[in-house]
C-alpha cells in the first residue's frame, strides 16, 4: 500500500532511510524533475544523482546502460538504495534497473505525475520499451516503498495532469460505476486530487491483489490500452501524443467495439465519449495512419498467438477480459471516432 503524504515528503523519506540504513543512496531524475521536484527533497542531502533524458522515447535499454554504469561508478553494493523521482518512465525504468543491478537492490518510488501516482505506482510492473513497442522488456517486482504526495502535481503543466486523469477515468469505468457517476459531476481541473488519487489507487490495488501477475482479472486494467497503446506507438516519432491522450482515444474506440459486440449500451457509449471528448478534444487519425497502427496491436502483451485479446466493457463499472478483436474492429472504431460530431455530444 503506498504511503499518502499530504506534506513533509522529505521527513517521510528520511524516516524510511533511517530505518532501513542503506549503504548508499542515489536519486534518479530527468531534467524536469531535477529542476522542479528535486529541490523539494533538498533537506535529504543526497549527493548522488543520476540524470536521464525525459520522454517515452528514452525508455530504452540504452538509457538503462547509462543508469547501470552510474550505479557501478558509485560502487553501489546490494544494500544500496535507488530513489526514483519522476513519472511513469522513471518509475518503470528505474525499478527495472534497480531490480536487475547485481540481481537486485532496493528501490523506492516517489511519483511526481498524476499518471504515475494512480497507475505506475501500484502493481509492481517494471520495464522498458523495445523500439516502438511499449514495455516489451520487463518483469513484476514491487518497490520497497511508494510515497505519494500531491505537492508534486503543482509542478505539472495542464496537459500532463490531463494525461494522468485518463487512468482515473479508466479505473472508474472498469470497476466502480458510482465513482464514474461522481467523476461526471466534477470539473477536471478543480478536483480534490488527494481524494481522487486515493480512490483510484484503491481500485487498482483491489484488482492487483487478486491477480498480481496478470494471469486473469488484472487484464481489465488494460481497457483502452490495446488500441490506445497502438496509437501511442504509431505517433511516438510523429506528432507525439501523451500516454493519457492516446488512452483516451483508445477508451472511446474500445467502448465502441464493446457496443458493436452487444456488450455496452448506446447510452453508456455516449456517456463515455462525452466526458472524454470534453476533456481531451478530438485527434484526427488518417486512413493511412490506421493501416500503420494495426500491426502494433499484434504486439500487445495480452495476445495469445496471433489472436488479439482486448479488455472491453460489459456495462460501466464492469470490464471483461480476453475478448478477441481484429483489425476490422480497429478500423471501424477509429472511423467511428473520426466521425464523431463533438458539437452533438
Amino acid at each position: 500500500m503506498p504511503k499518502f503524504i499530504e506534506s513533509s515528503i522529505t521527513k517521510a523519506i528520511q524516516s524510511y532511510i533511517s530505518d532501513q540504513k542503506p549503504t548508499d543512496v542515489a536519486i534518479l531524475v530527468d531534467e524536469h524533475t531535477k529542476e522542479l521536484c528535486l529541490p523539494l527533497l533538498s533537506e535529504l542531502k543526497i549527493s548522488k544523482t543520476i540524470e536521464v533524458t525525459s520522454g517515452e522515447e528514452h525508455k530504452q535499454l540504452a538509457t538503462c546502460s547509462h543508469i547501470w554504469e552510474q550505479l557501478t561508478s558509485f560502487g553501489f553494493d546490494r544494500k544500496a538504495l535507488l530513489i526514483n523521482l519522476g513519472g511513469g518512465v522513471i518509475g518503470d525504468m528505474g525499478g527495472f534497473c534497480a531490480a536487475s543491478y547485481k540481481r537486485g537492490i532496493r528501490f523506492i518510488n516517489v511519483p511526481t505525475t498524476l499518471l504515475s501516482m494512480v497507475d505506475a505506482s501500484v502493481g509492481g510492473k517494471l520495464g522498458v520499451d523495445f523500439g516502438p513497442l511499449k514495455n516489451h522488456i520487463g518483469f513484476f517486482q514491487l518497490p520497497d516503498e511508494v510515497f505519494i504526495c500531491p505537492i508534486f502535481l503543482k509542478t505539472l503543466p495542464q496537459n500532463e495532469l490531463r494525461s494522468g486523469f485518463a487512468e482515473v477515468v479508466k479505473h472508474a469505468l472498469i470497476q466502480d460505476s458510482e465513482h464514474w457517476k461522481w467523476l461526471q459531476q466534477q470539473s477536471f481541473p478543480d478536483l480534490n486530487w488527494l481524494e481522487v488519487i486515493k480512490k483510484s489507487v484503491a481500485i487498482k490495488e483491489e484488482v492487483v491483489k487478486e491477480d498480481p501477475t496478470e494471469k486473469g482479472l488484472r487484464k481489465i486494467l488494460n481497457f483502452g490500452h490495446t488500441i490506445g497503446h497502438a496509437i501511442e506507438s504509431y505517433f511516438l516519432d510523429k506528432d507525439k501524443l501523451l500516454h493519457g491522450e492516446a488512452i483516451a482515444v483508445g477508451m472511446i474506440c474500445e467502448s465502441y467495439v464493446s457496443w458493436s459486440k452487444g456488450l455496452l449500451s448506446e447510452e453508456a457509449l455516449k456517456e463515455i465519449t462525452t466526458l472524454l471528448i470534453a476533456t481531451y478534444g478530438q485527434q484526427k487519425i488518417s486512413e493511412g495512419a490506421m493501416e500503420a497502427i494495426a500491426p502494433f496491436m499484434l504486439q500487445d502483451k495480452k495476445n495469445e498467438g496471433k489472436l488479439i485479446q482486448a479488455s472491453l466493457l460489459k456495462g460501466i463499472g464492469n470490464a471483461i477480459y480476453d475478448v478477441e478483436i481484429n483489425k476490422k474492429n480497429l478500423l471501424e472504431s477509429i472511423r467511428h471516432y473520426n466521425g464523431l460530431n463533438v458539437n452533438m455530444l
